[in-house]
């Protein structure tokens, strides 16, 4: 069979040709399961962490439950997924436990999705549905956002949190405000509080329509809106590698997904709901915890930490993919040192789990499968190391006095990356060797070190001069860096070791 005339994977094939196989190696019950969530948002992460977790659930027998996904912008994949009967493969591939893993499967958890823009009135229907228990959303950082154009009479209202507020409405006036048919909502934007800002926006917007006081209360008391955090990479559509897959599935399928092993949703809620959505049951990595903010601090500092700080030793250091670093013997001991010598000792978290989650990341780093690129992991690199790398650095100075040896040194390094003195299209134009790279970041920033570095290429100022202004710089970090003791004499003299002997020279200096 040529790979044009490929069967396209959808409930028929799935029942008369894969059913007990690796693929599809679940009961065909699975397959007809009621509708228990409103999932708002189509995109491959939901399908490959959320879906993938009610498949799995639904595997064992201990959820019961499908999702109908909602599109919450005019163009999006409903009808692809429609078409294939809401199936799709899932593959997931990494590093775990130091062996390589792929796995593949067919994902049976979406009953059906509806496009929100011509198919308005089936998704408020859902609301009248009381099986239908649960919300999950993702609809990108800027989705969780406040409209005050959003009418309740718009079909429908153009934000998500106006979409919601309709349909949970809906919902109060189907039930006359029965207390016991709130809905549990789960937002998965990577917003900081992603719940209580979902939550305070329908409120407001309740407020705005002028709906009657008795729903607000009804919002309050009777709907969980849960706070929580997501960590998986899920690289999506494999188009580089799509026919190989293909030939080797024996079947078209164009909403297969694909993501990292690795997975932790961590979600700040009662633990009653734990019984309602047992992940736990299906061995899952799923935390119900009563303050999600040691979680978030954690993986900012070590998994985003790790990466932002090590950006520009790597790339200057002639590496430029992640894996390549992490494998490298001088850019992966300095990533490690970096984490359990600068970072993990300004953690509060209890010590084991630091460790294996930091073990975790470097397998994570590692993935055969992900061309994780440092010149796209670099955008924004002055407001990442701000929010990633800071907070250690100033903790490492003020609870342990003294300066984090890797920490100083990737703030040299960031300093270096940044060393061009024009712009092009909206970049900073900069070199490593012969080759030209250009950095995206906010304007103000790349105006700021291009008229820096053309101040020091003119002898106007002194490498010292350029790494204090660095330093003083209000804009960047919200304060002097240069009244830490001991940062600025280590910043400059990282500077200056990188400026005559290069990065690799520098690395092995400071590593050995």
């Amino acid at each position: 069979m040529s790979e044009d005339n490929l069967p396209m994977l959808n409930r028929e094939y799935l029942e008369s040709e894969l059913m007990g196989t690796e693929l599809a190696d679940f009961s065909a019950e699975i397959l007809d399961y009621p509708e228990k969530v409103v999932q708002i948002g189509e995109g491959n992460f939901l399908r490959a962490f959320v879906d993938w977790m009610f498949h799995t659930m639904n595997k064992k027998g201990i959820f019961k439950g499908r999702a109908v996904v909602v599109q919450p912008i005019a163009e999006g994949r409903v009808a692809n997924l429609n078409q294939q009967d809401g199936l799709y493969t899932l593959y997931l591939r990494g590093i775990e436990n130091g062996k390589e893993v792929n796995k593949k499967e067919i994902m049976t958890a979406i009953s059906r999705g509806l496009n929100s823009y011509t198919e308005w009135e089936q998704f408020l229907k859902l609301a009248e549905d009381p099986a239908v228990e649960f919300v999950v959303s993702n609809t990108t950082e800027a989705g969780i956002s406040y409209n005050e154009t959003d009418q309740l009479t718009d079909t429908p209202p153009e934000s998500y949190p106006g979409k919601l507020t309709a349909y949970l409405y809906r919902r109060y006036q189907s039930f006359n405000g029965d207390p016991g048919k709130g809905m549990v909502i789960i937002p998965v934007e990577l917003i900081d509080r992603n719940g209580d800002n979902l939550k305070r926006i329908i409120l407001q917007l309740a407020e705005d329509w002028n709906l009657e006081a008795e729903f607000s209360s009804w919002i309050k008391e009777s709907n969980h809106f849960l706070n929580t955090l997501v960590d998986r990479i899920v690289t999506g559509y494999p188009f580089n590698e799509i026919d190989k897959l293909e030939k080797e599935l024996a079947y078209h399928d164009q909403n297969l997904d694909t993501g990292e092993i690795f997975h932790l949703w961590v979600i700040e809620g009662d633990e009653s709901l734990k019984e309602k959505l047992p992940f736990h049951k299906a061995g899952l990595n799923v935390k119900w915890v009563d303050d999600l903010t040691p979680y978030r601090t954690t993986k900012v500092r070590i998994l985003n930490g790790a990466h932002t700080s090590t950006v520009p030793v790597s790339y200057l250091a002639g590496i430029d993919l992640v894996r390549d670093a992490v494998n490298d013997e001088l850019v992966g001991e300095f990533i490690k040192q970096a984490v359990f010598e600068d970072i993990i000792p300004t953690l509060a978290a209890d010590p084991a789990e630091l460790d294996d989650f930091a073990h975790k990341i470097f397998e994570r780093f590692k993935n055969p499968y992900i061309d994780h690129k440092w010149l796209d992991i670099s955008l924004n690199s002055t407001s990442k190391f701000k929010t990633r790398v800071l907070p250690s650095l100033v903790q490492h100075i003020e609870q342990l006095s003294k300066v984090p040896a890797r920490l100083s040194f990737s703030l040299a390094a960031l300093i270096t990356f940044y060393q061009g003195t024009e712009l092009e299209n909206g970049k900073l134009v900069a070199y490593r060797g012969e080759d030209k790279y250009l950095i995206r970041d906010d304007k103000s920033a790349l105006e700021y070190f291009a008229q820096l570095w053309s101040e020091f290429k003119a002898a106007e100022i002194t490498l010292a001069e350029l790494g204090r202004d660095v330093l003083a710089n209000q804009d960047f970090w919200d304060r002097d860096l240069n009244q830490l003791p001991g940062l600025t004499e280590s910043v400059v003299s990282n500077l200056k070791m990188i400026k005559k002997a290069g990065m690799k020279a520098s690395l092995e200096k400071l590593i050995k």
